[in-house]
């Protein structure tokens, strides 16, 4: 089976900074693209970013330029670097990705549980 484990939320004042973590981990053949969604209270999940195996990132316009997305292909594992924090941030974090499990097999989406990010003073 695959999993996939977020890490690095927290408690954070405005304009500070975290990272996030996410690894896959278990039967993977290969990884595609790779990402980060957010879901505050009473309402919709919504990308964050998005990097592909072999592509350039992709940001919702209400985190480029604070937000950096990042992928290490060695260690499953895809970042997600956040400056410049502000309260309307707050939300869960959730790792997703699209991954290929044997040769033969087509890519399923798979998602972490989520990590709490609070942004406020």
């Amino acid at each position: 089976q695959v999993q996939l484990v977020e890490s690095g939320g927290g408690l954070v004042q405005p304009g500070g900074s975290l990272r996030l973590s996410c690894a896959a981990s278990g039967s993977i053949f290969r990884l595609y693209l790779m990402g980060w969604y957010r879901q505050a209270p009473g309402k919709q999940r919504e990308l964050v970013a998005t990097i592909p195996s072999g592509s350039s990132p992709n940001y919702a316009d209400s985190v480029k330029g604070r937000f950096t997305i990042s992928r290490d292909n060695a260690k499953n594992t895809v970042y997600l670097q956040m400056n410049s924090l502000k309260p309307e941030d707050t939300a869960v974090y959730y790792c997703n990705a699209n991954i290929q499990v044997a040769l033969a097999y087509v890519v399923g989406a798979y998602w972490g549980q989520g990590t709490q990010v609070t942004v406020s003073s």
